[in-house]
């Protein structure tokens, strides 16, 4: 049996209004498609730490048309050698009169837990596994929990007040570079480096170039900071001949130099030139600018911060 083809997972998320936007885009950017239940079952494998918005993910092991169908299967998990615990996702899709409520849910975990193999440990188990209703089925495998590591990024050596958000910036190197193998991405105008920092932190291959020497240095003492290693040196966009897979690009350079129109096409001209895929941040609608220098829209959101709503388009 070919595992890797068979598995299957279940992927919760919480974001609020403001983010729901940019939360679709990166989940269309992972799977192909979004949801509004904050519950999506996938073939695809994603950590769940990659995403600012997932909460976790669960592995599918087990699945049938009620819960005493998984039940009934609950002996076959679990080791002997290992302690297990078993949770109830409460992001599911069965709510109103259809609402799981918190006695039945406990009663549910329990009866699963103790017909496992293995001691059950509610405070420090070997393994975690998960039980949840989900598209009038009941599904249930091991749970991976997401480890907010974007949080941990967002006091920097740096700062610019304009720059991305931590966590804006990780869900736009996930949309960029969904999935990382084989690709090579580039960030050509990449400032105190908050999108560089997200992106390698997560093993994406990308390297990070700006005009100005000293954001240049300011981001790889950004890098440095966390314990990563990037490729970060001074160079105009015109000036650089390798291609890559992506570019990630964010304009808002109005805010401090009044960017020309000439200037932007530059930039967004090489872009077009050096990269199969661009994502560009901009807090200006710029359709027919993207449209003049040969990009492509293909998808889009928004995402707000303070007074600032930028907006994020990817071409190809």
């Amino acid at each position: 049996m070919n595992n890797s083809r068979q598995s299957a997972f279940i992927y919760t998320y919480a974001y609020n209004m403001d983010e729901r936007s940019l939360c679709h885009l990166e989940m269309r950017s992972f799977f192909d498609k979004d949801t509004e239940n904050k519950i999506l079952k996938s073939p695809i494998k994603i950590d769940p730490s990659r995403s600012p918005f997932m909460k976790g993910r669960l592995e599918i092991l087990a699945e049938g048309d009620t819960v005493e169908e998984i039940i009934a299967q609950a002996p076959n998990f679990g080791s002997e050698e290992e302690t297990n615990k078993v949770i109830f996702l409460k992001i599911n899709d069965r709510q109103g009169i259809d609402k799981i409520e918190n006695a039945e849910r406990l009663q549910i975990t329990r009866t699963i837990g103790s017909d496992m193999q293995g001691d059950f440990d509610l405070h420090h188990p070997d393994q975690l596994f998960a039980v949840v209703p989900f598209g009038g089925r009941w599904y249930f495998g091991l749970y991976t929990k997401s480890e907010p590591i974007w949080f941990n990024h967002i006091k920097k050596p740096r700062e610019y007040s304009t720059a991305l958000s931590t966590r804006v910036a990780r869900a736009v190197a996930n949309i960029a570079v969904p999935h990382p193998e084989g690709m090579r991405a580039i960030d050509p105008c990449c400032g105190i480096g908050t999108v560089l920092v997200e992106a390698l932190s997560m093993g994406i291959d990308i390297v990070g170039r700006d005009i100005n020497p000293i954001v240049c240095e300011g981001s790889r003492e950004n890098i440095a900071y966390f314990g990563l290693t990037g490729d970060v040196r001074k160079s105009a966009i015109e000036d650089i001949e390798e291609m890559y897979d992506v570019a990630i690009i964010d304009l808002p350079y109005n805010l401090y130099t009044n960017a020309s129109w000439e200037e932007q096409f530059t930039i967004l001209k090489h872009a077009r030139r050096i990269a199969k895929k661009v994502v560009i941040v901009t807090i200006e609608s710029m359709d027919d600018r993207l449209e003049t220098v040969g990009l492509h829209i293909i998808d889009r959101c928004i995402t707000k911060k303070q007074q600032f709503t930028r907006e994020i388009v990817v071409c190809v």
